[in-house]
């Protein structure tokens, strides 16, 4: 049997084919717009994901015997505001994840409800990004489209929705609403009463892996695809992608160096630090999982690279670095602010401890340390909860550099390990089908079958204690760095 793979990502929408045995088939990509109508601003007409999601759909079965698909299921981008009137249409555009309106709405959720309380209620605190605060926003700002509110949904459970006519999302995707209740797996209450909106308002909830219904007859027929094939709920991105790493299970870890950075562990238990500092969400494999996002991690070398040192040649510049574990040079990698641990807007990149025999070579080797030593800050939240690690994944694109793996196996004292595919939410999205259509007994058995460590990279004792000493050294410059910080973005 066939399984597709939806990814709903912020730019385009990815489609991946995959077979009973986990062999992917064939991968489409399908672009659509984004809208900033107004500067901070960032939307999208859920209607451009639905049009590419189905053409992207014909594209991907084009070589195929369509008789054979008989599951599709999600990986999307998390926290957006989809709302629906009473005849299920789309009242207004989209607000995006990476939308920045909601900074009135955030600040009243964190210290006027108070961060205790949201954590109380939802295991995390609100973020500009988030839903509720969102849902705020469109309250006080445009009273009449939250009149009109029928369902509040979020981006790919509107293809499911389409799709399959059921209003419904996955517990990991629900998490990063801000509305709940995360430890117990149900919508809170409290958020809802302090959003203004009722719970029947939101859609029934899924695991990840479960059935939410079947293709509707007219769009099967549409595809040319089998009568009752099934949708499963699919997860957010990120839990979707830990999916596609085999990162599910007790205490198993990926990291992603991509444009942004997470560190992403899934555990068997619930847990939230005492300054949620971490995300703690719902996992897609039916279990929880503890998330640091950092907002820019490759991001901050391809920044060094190319607008600053002046080459694309990466490689070249990284056999300049010769010594690990001694550079006197430090760079905190916070060119966007930060979100975990530190959750300040107005942190900034730094450089410190430049000498007159500083050489590029050496900021070079910052920059890559920084964002090593920021992923470990997240570790180390975790490690206070009592998880503990022995090993990590690695994938996107910082992770092609073996010098980077390096020094991130080193900073964090972990076997990091190398997969042969790395095709994320897409991939996942589509383990996720084959789970709900019986080809597998639980996303556990998928992940062992499907994703193959190719390659480990092992610490160095010696090295790795180099690297303890550097980060106790590292750790004390944004609480130096963070007064200074706030008056430079006054």
């Amino acid at each position: 049997m066939l399984y597709i793979g939806v990814d709903l990502g912020t730019s385009a929408v990815k489609l991946l084919l995959m077979d009973s045995e986990g062999k992917i088939q064939n991968i489409v990509s399908r672009e659509y717009p984004i809208f900033f109508p107004h500067p901070g601003w960032s939307e999208q007409d859920p209607e451009d994901w639905y049009d590419q999601t189905v053409e992207g759909i014909r594209e991907l079965l084009q070589e195929t015997d369509r008789s054979q698909v008989a599951g599709i299921s999600f990986g999307g981008q998390m926290h957006g505001l989809v709302i629906l009137d009473q005849n299920d249409q789309v009242i207004r555009p989209a607000i995006l994840w990476n939308d920045g309106r909601t900074a009135e709405e955030t600040d009243y959720l964190n210290n006027v409800v108070g961060k205790d309380k949201l954590s109380g209620y939802t295991a995390n605190i609100a973020f500009a990004g988030f839903t509720a605060p969102k849902l705020l926003w469109v309250k006080k700002n445009e009273p009449e489209n939250f009149a009109k509110i029928h369902k509040i949904m979020l981006p790919k459970d509107y293809i499911a929705y389409r799709l399959t006519g059921v209003h419904c999302t996955d517990m990991s995707d629900a998490s990063g609403m801000l509305l709940f209740d995360v430890k117990n797996r149900r919508w809170s209450k409290e958020m809802c009463e302090i959003c203004g909106v009722r719970e029947e308002q939101l859609a029934k909830c899924f695991e990840s892996y479960e059935k939410v219904g079947t293709v509707l007859p007219h769009i099967a027929a549409e595809l040319d695809i089998p009568d009752g094939t099934i949708v499963a709920a699919g997860a957010g991105d990120n839990a979707a992608a830990a999916v596609g790493t085999g990162t599910v299970g007790d205490n198993r870890c990926n990291i992603s160096l991509g444009t942004s950075g997470t560190i992403f562990i899934s555990s068997k238990q619930f847990g939230v630090d005492k300054y949620n500092a971490l995300h703690s969400f719902a996992h897609a494999d039916g279990s929880y999982h503890l998330m640091g996002c950092m907002l820019s991690a490759a991001s901050c070398n391809k920044w060094w690279m190319d607008d600053i040192v002046g080459t694309i040649d990466y490689a070249a510049e990284q056999k300049q670095i010769a010594k690990l574990g001694e550079n006197h040079v430090y760079f905190l990698p916070y060119l966007m602010g930060e979100r975990s641990p530190h959750n300040n807007p107005n942190a900034r990149g730094t450089f410190i401890g430049m000498t007159m025999d500083t050489t590029r070579a050496d900021m070079t080797q910052a920059v890559l340390e920084g964002v090593a030593f920021a992923l470990r800050d997240s570790l180390e939240v975790a490690k206070s909860l009592g998880i503990k690690l022995e090993r990590t994944k690695i994938c996107g694109g910082g992770a092609k550099s073996p010098l980077w793996r390096q020094i991130i196996a080193n900073v964090l004292n972990l076997q990091v390990d190398i997969i042969e595919s790395e095709e994320g939410p897409a991939l996942g999205g589509a383990m996720l089908a084959a789970v709900a259509c019986g080809e597998y007994p639980n996303v556990e058995a998928i992940a062992s079958k499907v994703v193959k460590v190719v390659q480990t990279v092992t610490p160095y004792p010696a090295l790795a204690a180099k690297y303890d000493a550097c980060y106790a050294k590292f750790k004390e410059i944004y609480p130096a760095c963070k007064p200074v910080f706030d008056i430079l973005t006054e």
